[in-house]
């Protein structure tokens, strides 16, 4: 009976622990690190790698890309691109709202998504202490076309 009342306690909080690390508000957890993406100096602007839908739906995408919220409409950039894989270099620290605007024949599709490049710095991962950007993948793929 005690022992069984200390198993349940020790699985609580072992689940509690398992919780708070997964649900953390953190976005990268130690030890994700690419030390090929390491810079030795605080960047002063970060690579946006966006992922598009395969050409196979379409011919080309207009991307637009606003500081803030689309709302705000202060247009940062905009693009036109027909390859899967794109990167752009926008300064860092800023929230960015990326609209991709597919034609598909007779109709418009647009994914939004945002994003906030941050720099972050590590001591211990690498072989000597780096600054890397994190928050700085978009993903503007279609979910469903029929």
């Amino acid at each position: 009976m005690v022992l069984n009342n200390k198993i349940r306690i020790l699985s609580g909080i072992a689940s509690f622990l398992m919780l708070t690390f997964c649900f953390s508000c953190e976005k990268t957890f130690p030890g994700l690190i690419l030390c090929t993406d390491c810079l030795d100096n605080d960047p002063l602007v970060a690579k946006l790698e966006i992922k598009l839908s395969p050409d196979y739906f379409y011919k080309s995408v207009i991307i637009d890309i606003y500081e803030g919220n689309v709302e705000d409409s202060v247009l940062y950039k905009s693009y036109e691109t027909s390859v899967p894989g794109f990167k752009v270099f926008v300064p860092i620290n800023k929230k960015y709202t990326l609209v991709a605007r597919y034609y598909i024949p007779d109709d418009y599709f647009l994914v939004v998504n945002s994003v906030l490049p941050v720099s972050k710095y590590d001591e211990m991962q690498c072989e000597k202490p780096c600054y890397y950007v994190v928050d700085n993948l978009v993903n503007l793929k279609l979910k469903h076309v029929k």
